[in-house]
């Protein structure tokens, strides 16, 4: 025989689940590029809510296959939803409406098992505007935290590379969560069948936050191998950078040592007469002073540096002045000043080179002790409009998972000894500038 129950009692309301459905729907959109914006999205958010609501409503009262059938066209129309709402690729959004599904099912499950609980007892709560209230304080709490726990709602914050794999696993969790769910209430002969409503309540509520710990894990470590990837990555650019600027300073001792002899080989040729002869040697004498005066900067690794991306320069006709005190860096590991350098001078020339305008093909830079800081700054021209993200310039590339390493390692040599690494720009002018404070410590 059914069990005589009051209202309070019975199975979690149909407006309740759609609710925790939309809401869940809504968190996770949050972390994902928009489709539209202003009215649309309005419009959007608010029939699918609608929409939502009208269904659950309208299947309530079916049990055992039935309920879990007209359940999953449920969920189909979450992801129909949130593939509506935005641009992000299919794998994405099946990936984060399947973690939306879980939280709904903890958030609806936990909240009304609260509510009953309390209303058996406080005969206040056993009212519609109380029950509204109630339902609002729970799911607010809930979904509150959820936001706080996926870093504070900062868009993009938690996205990572989703692949077809990622999103099919995360499908297959979840269905076995609500398999696991289900069973406590539409079989009663399993290790996990409840027959109380309390028990039927408790039951799911744990199954739920178990997925949605499960999840949540599986995320973080999905994260923490993508900044393991990074970091590799990272890692090895430095490498090559280091091992460029050895092969550098190879080349440009060869340079020096052939530099050194053609001023003796000027300083015979002088002695000899003739008038065109020696504006000739004018010409060379003052070729190799102007050589010399850019790459004596005080740090033999930033001479050297600035060497082999002047010789670059050279080959594409953009012109690169330089106004350093290389002593300035003396504390600093030679890789550091290497890195820092080679990676700001690249993205420079990679930029200038891209600009027709001959007299645009334009980099500055320069290196100066002020008010106990090493201030470096780097300009150079640039053509277009650059959009930033979490302080990086996004990247225009294919490849957008490894993006930025360039700009990260910059970041990282002036963090590594207390410094800090700015980007800007302003009327078709690009800015990099790190300060440094001197002889700082280098940190772990």
């Amino acid at each position: 025989m059914p069990l005589k129950i009051p209202y309070y009692e019975m199975d979690i309301p149909r407006l309740v689940t759609a609710l925790a459905d939309w809401l869940a729907c809504l968190l996770y959109l949050r972390f994902l590029p928009p489709r539209y914006g202003g009215v649309k999205r309005a419009a959007l958010c608010g029939g699918a809510l609608a929409l939502l609501a009208l269904y659950l409503v309208a299947t309530d009262g079916f049990d055992g296959w039935r309920f879990n059938v007209l359940y999953a066209v449920s969920v189909a129309l979450m992801l129909l939803f949130m593939a509506a709402a935005t641009r992000a690729d299919r794998w994405q959004v099946g990936y984060f409406c399947t973690r939306a599904f879980i939280l709904a099912g903890f958030a609806g499950a936990l909240t009304w098992q609260m509510y009953v609980y309390f209303a058996r007892y406080i005969a206040v709560l056993q009212n519609l505007p109380a029950l509204v209230l109630f339902i609002a304080a729970g799911f607010g709490i809930i979904f509150g935290l959820m936001w706080l726990l996926e870093d504070g709602g900062s868009t993009g914050s938690i996205q990572f590379d989703i692949r077809p794999r990622t999103t099919c696993i995360a499908a297959v969790m979840a269905a076995a969560i609500y398999i696991l769910s289900s069973i406590s209430y539409t079989q009663l002969n399993t290790p996990f069948s409840a027959r109380g409503t309390m028990e039927i309540y408790t039951m799911r509520t744990v199954v739920y936050f178990g997925g949605v710990a499960l999840l949540f894990a599986y995320q973080s470590q999905l994260r923490d191998l993508l900044t393991q990837r990074e970091a590799d990555a990272l890692r090895n650019m430095l490498h090559i950078q280091y091992e460029n600027y050895k092969i550098r300073q190879e080349n440009i001792d060869l340079i020096n040592q052939k530099y050194h002899d053609l001023k003796h080989q000027i300083a015979v040729l002088r002695a000899e007469s003739g008038e065109k002869r020696n504006a000739v040697l004018d010409n060379m004498e003052q070729e190799i002073k102007a050589y010399e005066a850019q790459n004596d900067t005080g740090n033999k690794v930033l001479d050297t540096v600035l060497t082999g991306k002047s010789l670059t320069c050279r080959t594409k006709n953009i012109q690169l002045t330089c106004v350093a005190d290389g002593t300035a860096l003396d504390f600093m590991d030679v890789m550091d000043i290497s890195n820092l350098f080679g990676n700001a001078l690249d993205n420079a020339i990679e930029s200038v080179d891209k600009i027709a305008d001959p007299e645009r093909r334009l980099i500055h830079l320069s290196v100066a002790r002020q008010k106990g800081f090493a201030a470096i700054r780097i300009e150079n021209c640039f053509d277009g409009e650059l959009k930033f993200e979490k302080g990086l310039p996004v990247t225009t590339k294919k490849d957008v998972l490894y993006h930025g390493f360039g700009v990260k390692s910059i970041q990282n040599a002036a963090a590594k000894y207390g410094g800090t690494a700015t980007i800007t720009t302003r009327e078709g002018w690009f800015e990099l500038r790190v300060l440094i404070p001197l002889g700082q410590p280098q940190q772990e």
